[in-house]
């Protein structure tokens, strides 16, 4: 009997010590992202986190509204896609809580050449393709305002829309279309102002003649940030996925990979 039960303990001491070896199951991490920077971005992160027992999944979104009804719903941890007044707008409209967790890199908007190449000889009547979401389109106008193009209200800001423009010597005619739909229409307009990760996506970098200035009102309201459900910022998965995105290996990747059209904030 005393055999018996002798070798029952030691049958259970070694199951327990075994189950206290086992390595642990990593941490599953799942983040919605643009494809282009996000999810990029995130691609170059994830042998960081996975050294930390974290599998970073990442689930692309081409437009700018599933990835926070995905994260409100849980079917995503996280998300990166949105600046913080994009985030804040969607709470108010939807009554969502969404948070961000910390601010990773800026996207200036650019003046791309379509048909015409020069800002400095625009033609008259030229047309202009504009994001029509409304914070983006602010940031076209005062963009094209700050080349000389057009003249907007004093203290107009960033809530100033194409109806607001006082002065348009050029004529120019706006055409205003879904930020992603931007990049597309080259060809057919004369020039357009596009978000940096859609012309990332596009392929046309090179067509770039101006961009936001990184001291600009967009460059310091409109940094694009790591959202989550309210509470779960200080998730120990979150914070070490902030942390790997603001290191300063992802932001040398960042600048060397996207130049002026990506830029890491601190």
């Amino acid at each position: 009997m005393k055999k018996t039960l002798a070798a029952l303990l030691a049958l259970c001491l070694a199951l327990c010590l075994s189950a206290c070896a086992a390595p642990q199951e990593d941490t599953t991490l799942v983040v919605g992202a643009s494809p282009a920077p996000h999810a990029e971005i995130l691609e170059f992160v994830k042998p960081m986190l996975a050294e930390q027992g974290i599998d970073l999944q990442i689930e692309e979104f081409t437009d700018y509204v599933l990835p926070n009804q995905a994260l409100e719903s849980g079917d995503l941890d996280a998300n990166y896609f949105q600046h913080l007044p994009y985030l804040l707008n969607y709470n108010e409209s939807t009554g969502a809580t969404l948070v961000s967790a910390g601010s990773i890199h800026f996207e200036p908007l650019g003046i791309y050449a379509g048909k015409s190449q020069d800002l400095s000889s625009i033609p008259d009547g030229a047309v202009i393709a504009v994001p029509n979401d409304a914070t983006n389109e602010a940031r076209a106008l005062q963009l094209l305002a700050a080349q000389g193009l057009i003249t907007l209200p004093e203290g107009a800001g960033l809530n100033v829309t194409a109806r607001d423009v006082v002065d348009n010597p050029h004529n120019i005619e706006f055409l205003e279309i879904a930020a992603e739909q931007v990049p597309r229409t080259l060809q057919d307009v004369d020039f357009a102002v596009a978000n940096g990760n859609y012309a990332v996506e596009a392929g046309i970098l090179d067509k770039v003649l101006v961009t936001e200035d990184a001291s600009s009102e967009g460059a310091q309201t409109y940094p694009n940030v790591i959202a989550v459900r309210e509470g779960d910022e200080d998730r120990e998965d979150i914070q070490a996925l902030v942390a790997a995105l603001k290191s300063e290996e992802t932001r040398a990747f960042i600048e060397e990979t996207y130049g002026a059209s990506v830029v890491p904030v601190e």
